[in-house]
Order: structure tokens, then C-alpha cells, then sequence
């Protein structure tokens, strides 16, 4: 045993040098040619959020009780079947059998990101990665507005950031339920990004309270959003309505009570009534926002109007008064009072409607007549005279021999088109 182990003299020691290529180009022979006893070696790539704990598991199928190591992407040792030769106490055995070496590693960051490969010692040795990737939510969603008071019809500019993340994010606008569309920029520093997106929107008063949110689409987060509520300031809107009569006819003698309504933002400070068109009535009172007419008369017939006005603008509405007979039964006038900019929008009175619908009516039936007065004056008259010496006959008899004498005289019968 000991000559073996030590062979002596030049020819031993040529023999040895002689072996040893042999040796290597078998051992490369048999790391390209696989086992045909089926072992290998699986794994998942894993996808962590940061801060969170990644689990790493390198499995082995038809096991036959070789040692499994895991190797940091440095190639550092962190586990050798169930020791670990590597300090960082973040990483935790999960479990260790013949076919499993799972490891957790808690706290991860962006550092840890990387290439990490399992080992098994085989004849040849098995080899095979996995990566892990590390998302890194926005850390800062703000929204900035360009005027925190808006005025109606203006165009206002929102800028939503998410800061820091990774991948970069993608940012949603929603006004109320209503989906926006902005404008996006992105920005990298080092392995991180910011992405800043632009809305630019033309307020209403309707917007006036709804909030427009930013709302973030990122792997690593779900519904992360910010919102800002709009404030907008808007000219009044007036209303007139009709307090007395509440149905009825505006009849002369009787009362007429109306009353003016203006909302706006900021609420209006001054509201004030007037006549169009013509100098109010001596007999008109008018207290705040009520305008009240005693005893009407025909005289108080016109459009009566309520403006109201704040720092943003003035509007008004008109309501039109037509004072009928005290007799009057006809069917009530409709006064429908509206808020106006330049021109009053004026009610519809149905008496003046049905008015006009007689006249074309009475036109209509005018012009019936007269045509058919003109056809009949144009119209052909188809006369015979065959018989027309019967008509100077002195009596019976002579009429007939006169009309039979004029029907065998085939030159006496004419024909007449009048």
C-alpha cells in the first residue's frame, strides 16, 4: 500500500504527469455530458417590495443526498446545507431537508437585489440562479395647484409628483368619477425615479367642491392616492318667483307678490329691482327681495327685473306682468322667470299665444276663400244648342217640331265652349 501510494524513481513520477491530463479532460468530459439519473435543481425568480421579507427556495428533484448550498450574488457562501457561514443575521433558515434548502431574508433593500445561485455538490455539480427584485414604492404623492381660488371659466394648472420609486409609477387624474388625462415627465436619479404629471383644466361652478385626485399605478402599492377639492368663485344665479297669486290671473285690483332668489360665490351683497324699459311705479314697494303691488292696474304692465351682483359679476332675472280684467278666466300666464346676462329671457303668456294662433287661423281661411272664388271664375262651361229652337216656340207642339226639325239638320248642331 505505501509503494503505491508513493511510487519512486523517474518512471513513477513520469507516469503520475502522464495521468493527469487524462484526469482533467475526463472531469470536462463529464461536466458537459449530464447524469441520465434525472437529478436537478429548481427555482423562481422572487419579486419583493422593500422592507418586506424574501423567501428564497433552491429544490431538488430525485435526491440523492448531496449537500445543497445558497450563494449570495458575491458568491458568498450563505448557507451550507443547514449552516450559515454568512453573518448577516437577516437571513433565517425556513427549511432543510435532502430535497429543500428554503431561506428567508427579512428587511430587504436595494442592495440585496441580484443574482443568487444554488448549488448542488453532484458528479458534475448543479448550478442555477435566481434574481431578486426589489420594488420601492413613491415616498412622497402631493399635488400642487396653481390658484387655490379659481373664477369661472379660468384654466388652472395641477401637478401631481410621486417621488423616489421604482419602477417609475403611472399617474391617473379623476375629477369627481370622471377619468382625466394628463401630461407625464420622468426623471432618473441613480436606481430611482420621479414622475411628475400635468393637468390643466377649465373650471365651472359646478366644479366648485369636487375634488380632483391623483391616483398612483405602481407594483408595490395599491391605492395610493391624493386629492385636492376645487374652490370656484362664480356670478350670481337669480330667480324670480311668483309668491301671490300662486295660480291664478294677475288681475287688475288684486295683489301681486314676488320674490327674488340669488345664489353665487361669494353669496351676493347687493340685489336691487327695476322696471325695463320704463321708470318703476309710485305704488311699488320693494323690501330686499321682495317686490309687492298692492292693487294692480294696466298700467303696471312690463318686464320687472332682479339683479343681483358679487366680486365676480353681475345677473339678473325678468319676469313679465300682464294685468288682465277683473272679469278675465282665460287660462293663467306662464311667468317664467330665468337668470340673464345681457338680454332678459322672457316668459311665455298664453293668451298672446292663442292670439296669434287666430290670426293665422282667420289668414288661412281668407286665403281658402279667395282661391276657390278664383277657380270657380276660372273654371270651362260646356253648353249644346241642339235644342235651341225650341226655346222661341209659342207653344208644346211647335217646341217639339222646332227641336226634332233642329236634331235631323246635322248643319244646325254647334257646339259652344264658353
Amino acid at each position: 500500500m505505501a509503494g503505491r501510494a508513493q511510487p519512486s524513481g523517474p518512471a513513477g513520477s513520469g507516469g503520475a504527469r502522464g495521468l493527469l491530463p487524462l484526469l482533467l479532460l475526463l472531469l470536462s468530459a463529464a461536466a458537459i455530458i449530464p447524469r441520465g439519473d434525472g437529478q436537478n435543481l429548481v427555482t423562481e425568480d422572487v419579486t419583493v417590495v422593500e422592507g418586506d421579507v424574501a423567501t428564497i427556495s433552491c429544490r431538488v428533484k430525485n435526491s440523492d443526498d448531496s449537500v445543497i448550498q445558497l450563494l449570495n450574488p458575491n458568491r458568498q457562501t450563505i448557507y451550507f446545507r443547514d449552516f450559515r457561514p454568512l453573518k448577516d443575521s437577516r437571513f433565517q433558515l425556513v427549511n432543510f431537508s435532502n430535497s429543500e434548502l428554503r431561506v428567508s431574508l427579512t428587511n430587504v433593500s436595494i442592495s440585496d437585489e441580484g443574482r443568487y445561485f444554488c448549488q448542488l455538490y453532484t458528479d458534475p455539480p448543479q448550478e442555477i440562479y435566481t434574481t431578486i427584485t426589489v420594488l420601492v414604492p413613491p415616498r412622497n404623492l402631493v399635488i400642487d395647484i396653481q390658484k387655490e381660488i379659481a373664477v369661472e371659466g379660468e384654466e388652472i394648472e395641477l401637478n401631481c409628483t410621486a417621488m423616489a420609486s421604482r419602477p417609475a409609477t403611472t399617474i391617473r387624474w379623476f375629477k369627481g368619477n370622471k377619468e382625466l388625462t394628463g401630461k407625464s415627465e420622468v426623471e432618473q436619479w441613480s436606481d430611482m425615479y420621479t414622475v411628475t404629471s400635468q393637468l390643466v383644466l377649465k373650471v365651472g361652478r359646478e366644479d366648485d367642491g369636487v375634488p380632483v385626485i391623483c391616483l398612483v399605478d405602481h407594483p408595490a402599492v395599491k391605492d395610493l392616492q391624493t386629492q385636492r377639492y376645487l374652490e370656484v368663485m362664480y356670478k350670481p344665479q337669480v330667480r324670480v318667483s311668483q309668491n301671490y297669486p300662486v295660480q291664478g290671473l294677475t288681475r287688475e285690483g288684486e295683489p301681486l307678490e314676488l320674490t327674488c332668489a340669488a345664489f353665487g360665490k361669494p353669496q351676493p351683497t347687493d340685489m336691487r329691482w327695476l322696471r325695463v324699459d320704463d321708470e318703476m311705479p309710485q305704488h311699488v314697494v320693494v323690501s330686499g327681495s321682495n317686490l309687492l303691488i298692492s292693487n294692480l292696474n294696466k298700467t303696471d304692465n312690463g318686464t320687472y327685473r332682479c339683479e343681483a351682483s358679487n366680486a365676480v359679476g353681475k345677473s339678473h332675472a325678468d319676469y313679465m306682468l300682464f294685468v288682465y280684467d277683473t272679469t278675465a278666466t282665460t287660462e293663467p300666464a306662464v311667468h317664467d322667470s330665468r337668470a340673464g346676462e345681457e338680454g332678459a329671457i322672457r316668459s311665455v303668456d298664453h293668451a298672446v299665444v292663442g292670439g296669434v294662433v287666430a290670426v293665422v287661423v282667420f289668414a288661412m281661411l281668407c286665403l281658402l276663400i279667395i282661391l276657390g272664388r278664383y277657380f270657380a271664375r276660372h273654371k270651362g262651361t260646356y253648353f249644346t244648342h241642339e235644342a235651341k229652337g225650341a226655346d222661341d216656340a209659342a207653344d208644346a207642339d211647335t217646341a217639339i217640331i222646332n227641336a226634332e226639325g233642329g236634331q235631323n239638320n246635322s248643319e244646325e248642331k254647334k257646339e259652344y265652349f264658353i
